[in-house]
């Protein structure tokens, strides 16, 4: 299956890339990396868990910078750039979420798996570390936290 590259990406690898509001498709995803010269896919999928650091969470809530979306963009294309990825897609949700609820999807189709396990991970780690998202925790006993909120972030 092949699919039409992301329109704005100057890597032709790039089939997807978001920040939405709605509902993540995982279905959208793996479909956007499909690739018949590919011979591993990996796909990430983070969820809402229901506690961190000891406590109950009821609820988060992500907000972006207005540069988020071109620093996916950066990092997709350097990921692309830096490993044999033959189709990258990666979507992230903003606004409120509950438990259960997909926040994150990254998926990669290279030649090989190990090729694909690899680019895959560098791909949330530096979606996690360099994308200017930041997520706001509701905990259950009424307190609040700011994650990933830090003055390194949002370029």
């Amino acid at each position: 299956m092949q699919h039409t590259p992301d329109s704005d990406s100057a890597h032709p690898a790039i089939r997807l890339l978001g920040l939405r509001e709605t509902p993540l498709s995982l279905d959208e995803v793996y479909a956007a990396v499909g690739d018949d010269a590919a011979g591993g896919t990996a796909v990430f999928v983070g969820t809402v868990r229901d506690h961190d650091g000891g406590r109950s969470v009821a609820a988060l809530d992500y907000s972006s910078h207005p540069s988020a979306q071109r620093e996916l963009r950066r990092v997709a294309e350097e990921v692309a750039a830096e490993h044999p990825v033959r189709a990258l897609a990666a979507v992230h949700r903003t606004g409120s979420l509950n438990v259960g609820d997909i926040a994150v999807i990254a998926a990669v189709s290279c030649h090989h798996r190990a090729e694909a396990f690899a680019a895959c991970a560098r791909l949330v780690e530096d979606i996690k570390h360099q994308v200017p998202v930041w997520k706001h925790q509701l905990f259950a006993d009424g307190d609040e936290e700011w994650v990933g909120a830090h003055a390194d972030r949002g370029r």
